[in-house]
């Protein structure tokens, strides 16, 4: 079963067992505005970013002080659940983090140490994947492929 992300009292944030996995509810009335910070934590900062189309973004953020990259797929309007997806990949070591699910706003976070990798990134809304693969990294130049299925 998936993680569910729904929409609660304004301003709240509530932490609900779903399927033995926890997930953030937020607000739709007053609905804040996510940001890759506010998925990934305060001291990623963003490094990278894509568009899914017109329906969101996926961000590739980065924690100076760990060493770990977090990426995040955020909607540009919250509404219904839709398929989502965030991943993200270091080639030289193996590491791999993801999420997916059908949200109301965002997925992930999903985290990685990527420490002087290349990573290789993406995400989708609906039926738009974007992928980015080995970016931020001087030794090889980024790929980016947008697909609607």
């Amino acid at each position: 079963m998936g993680i569910t992300r729904t929409i609660a009292a304004v301003g709240a944030v509530a932490a609900l067992a779903v399927g033995g996995t926890t997930a953030l509810a937020t607000t739709a009335s007053a609905a804040p505005n996510v940001t890759p910070q506010g998925v990934c934590g305060s001291a990623y900062k963003t490094v990278n970013s894509v568009p899914v189309g017109s329906l969101g973004t996926v961000y590739l953020t980065y924690n100076s002080s760990n060493g770990k990259n977090c990426v995040a797929t955020i909607r540009s309007s919250p509404g219904t659940a839709k398929s989502m997806s965030v991943y993200v990949y270091v080639p030289d070591t193996d590491a791999w983090a993801d999420d997916f699910g059908n949200y109301t706003s965002y997925a992930g976070p999903a985290y990685v140490y990527g420490k002087g990798h290349c990573v290789s990134w993406g995400g989708n809304i609906a039926n738009v994947y974007v992928s980015v693969e080995n970016s931020n990294c001087a030794a090889l130049k980024e790929r980016r492929v947008t697909e609607i299925r």
